[in-house]
């Protein structure tokens, strides 16, 4: 299928028909990337889609020490927690 750009002030973009719209299920976003000189047009994921499953997948955390120790001579000596 051949398209026209359309100007945008000083961009350039394209209509895409609503049958492609719904087959390849675009909503509001989408994710754009150049693969072998082609623009390639993927459906947008939310912010922090997956992380469920990334801390699942991490194990329990029955190993919460501090990993890294940031006080500083303030909070050794002086400071009263």
């Amino acid at each position: 299928m051949k398209t026209a750009l359309v100007r945008i002030g000083n961009s350039r973009g394209i209509r895409i028909p609503k049958p492609i719209l719904e087959q390849c299920r675009f909503e509001d976003t989408v994710e754009m990337q150049i693969e072998n000189g082609r623009l390639v047009i993927a459906q947008g994921h939310l912010p922090r889609e997956g992380w469920e499953e990334a801390f699942r997948a991490a194990g329990p955390s029955t190993h919460d020490e501090l990993l890294l120790d940031t006080r500083n001579q303030f909070d050794r000596e002086e400071w009263q927690w």
